[in-house]
């Protein structure tokens, strides 16, 4: 009946099933089909960039003011403080994997969005009571002026009610951030032509969305922190993430949504089991000579017609999860015996690995923008005008802005001229995109160990303070590499070819972000470690950056990035080169040529897996 309703609902016969992707089943918010007048597109999309500009806008103004509240209103150290921000930091990214998960095997990306951000909600509204009690926080002092004996840490219940607080705020954010990617990107289809297209525009503005979160909440939410109070600030988060759920909901009869597949954990892990099983076992020379009539238990698939799928010789070893046992009559268990469908959806998944790990170091540069860089102007002359100062910290809206004015003209003009060059949707593929980000991510830190050497050289030798403006290269250049690369990076993840776990595969993309971070804090801790044989114990080792070299830790982080660069450059050549599953060349009359959804040919008269082409 499924397979019935989904020929039906496509209204296509099987040949020209057989030239596109086949079509996700999908459903409104009564579990009727969808259809493409009334629900998806632009309009339904809209919605869901509604909420992840008040999502984000909500979390980054307590994320990037909370070290201050936990010393001012917590009483906790320094150092401690630092890292409970890096904790909360990483565990919002490392809970996207659960985010994705819940939504692709249960709950589905609306319900889980709506869900967990009701959780974040909480978090926030929890915070905001705390700050505003003052039973509820330690007794005012200033840690400033305080010896340290004087000032009370937060313990006991109080600091209980601000952790609990905290990581429900983190558990939230973390399981609706990757959904809203994925559920936005759900309202396109890629059997429409437009809508293909429209879904490269799409991811565009969800960076454009992301960044003028960021900007308000970097501006206007800082400062209201700042001038009425944390409690306030708190609870301004608490309002904006309510906006954001009430554009999420107004959207609820405009959705296209796609059912959860039940674990999809499952299938892979058999394809590991049975293969380790059949180690010994040597592969047949003809690859239709493997088992593929078992679709039973494919709740996570390629395509509906994985019954002809050639297996590929990528991870060759995996193969050997489709060797049917002559000996026995009886039919082996799932777990001893696996279609190629999903033994390829499994080379897709180890496929992608290295690609997500090439984008780590770029985000451990982001993460020296958020630290030494904002500490290097911290030393510079602040003074726009004779009774106004740029905050340190408000260098980090200076991307933002960049990029709100950039984005937009790079969907308008670059993307369509780009198009008639390469033929593809999205103007270049999302590899070269990410390639050419992590290209430009070098040069930032170049740029920033030029302009920490003159800055240093001024203050040292010259007792000179430059203007701050000198490091706004730096974070300029890493704007414009963030936009390729971040946005790069989501769609290549989102557009690959495994049905039911587009949520799973961008919350992949977040966990860069974590790892980053904490390589950026394991590299500060070697450095300082190698070079403390020196007479100024180590590059990093005095709070004073005049009398550290972090020139020295830029240029090791640009030789990083480069030697990063052409890893990345191998891989994504590999990935090019070896497909996970067989293709066939697309004549230009179809209207997904030059698209990254992967065009299948399910014939099964070949004897060799079809050529592929990128």
């Amino acid at each position: 009946m499924e397979m019935e309703r989904r020929r039906d609902f496509k209204g296509e016969n099987n040949a020209n099933a057989n030239a596109m992707p086949s079509e996700d089943v999908t459903v409104d918010w009564r579990g009727r089909p969808s259809n493409s007048v009334s629900h998806g597109g632009m309009r339904a999309a809209a919605f869901v960039l509604g909420l992840q500009a008040f999502e984000i806008m909500a979390i980054a103004a307590v994320g990037n003011n909370l070290i201050t509240y936990l010393i001012n209103e917590m009483h906790f150290s320094l150092s401690k403080s630092a890292n409970i921000v890096t904790n909360f930091v990483g565990t919002v990214f490392l809970l996207a994997l659960v985010g994705g998960f819940l939504s692709d095997s249960y709950l589905g990306s609306f319900w889980t969005m709506l869900i967990f951000g009701f959780v974040e909600l909480s978090g926030f509204i929890l915070l905001s009571v705390q700050a505003h009690v003052p039973q509820l926080k330690p007794p005012q002092c200033n840690m400033l002026k305080s010896d340290g004996n004087e000032c009370v840490e937060a313990k006991g219940l109080k600091a209980l009610i601000f952790f609990v607080a905290l990581y429900l705020v983190a558990l939230g954010s973390g399981c609706v951030k990757p959904n809203m990617i994925a559920h936005g990107a759900d309202q396109f289809s890629p059997q429409s032509p437009s809508q293909s297209k429209t879904l490269s525009t799409y991811f565009n503005a969800a960076y454009l969305a992301f960044s003028i979160g960021e900007l308000i909440a970097l501006t206007l939410l800082v400062w209201i922190q700042t001038h009425s109070g944390m409690d306030v600030g708190f609870g301004v988060s608490a309002a904006v993430m309510a906006l954001g759920l009430i554009s999420l909901v107004a959207g609820i009869f405009y959705y296209r949504n796609k059912p959860p597949q039940g674990p999809i954990f499952t299938p892979i892990l058999q394809v590991f089991v049975a293969a380790l099983l059949k180690r010994k076992q040597v592969c047949p020379s003809n690859p239709h000579m493997l088992h593929g009539s078992q679709t039973s238990n494919d709740k996570v698939g390629l395509s509906s017609h994985s019954a002809n799928l050639i297996p590929t010789q990528k991870f060759r070893f995996l193969n050997k999860a489709c060797i049917k046992n002559q000996d026995e009559a009886a039919k082996e268990s799932p777990w001893r015996l696996c279609t190629p469908n999903q033994v390829e959806q499994v080379k897709i998944l180890v496929s992608v690995v290295p690609i997500f790990a090439c984008t780590i170091v770029f985000n451990t540069i982001l993460a020296q923008l958020q630290t030494f860089s904002v500490q290097q102007g911290s030393l510079m002359n602040t003074q726009l005008t004779k009774s106004l100062h740029i905050p340190p910290a408000s260098l980090q809206s200076i991307p933002y802005i960049m990029l709100i004015l950039i984005v937009p003209l790079y969907d308008t003009f670059f993307v369509p001229f780009a198009r008639k060059i390469t033929g593809h949707t999205s103007g270049i593929s999302p590899l070269k995109r990410i390639g050419f980000g992590l290209f430009l991510s070098a040069f930032s830190m170049v740029s920033a160990a030029i302009m920490e050497k003159k800055r240093r050289d001024s203050a040292v030798n010259l007792n000179q303070t430059i203007s701050i403006f000198w490091i706004t290269p730096q974070f300029l250049i890493f704007g414009l590499s963030e936009m390729f690369t971040a946005v790069g990076l989501i769609e290549f993840f989102y557009k690959q070819s495994i049905k039911g776990m587009q949520a799973f595969l961008t919350a992949m993309t977040y966990c860069s972000y974590s790892f980053g971070f904490y390589l950026s804090s394991l590299l500060v801790s070697m450095v300082n470690k190698i070079t403390s044989s020196s007479s100024n114990g180590g590059w990093l080792h005095d709070n004073n950056l005049n009398k550290d070299r972090l020139d020295l830790f830029y240029w090791l982080l640009a030789a990083l990035s480069f030697l990063n660069l052409l890893n990345y450059l191998f891989w994504s050549k590999w990935f090019d080169e070896h497909p996970s599953v067989s293709q066939k060349p697309q004549h230009n009359d179809n209207p997904h040529h030059g698209e990254d959804y992967h065009i299948y040919n399910f014939n099964s008269s070949k004897n060799n897996v079809d050529d592929y082409v990128p």
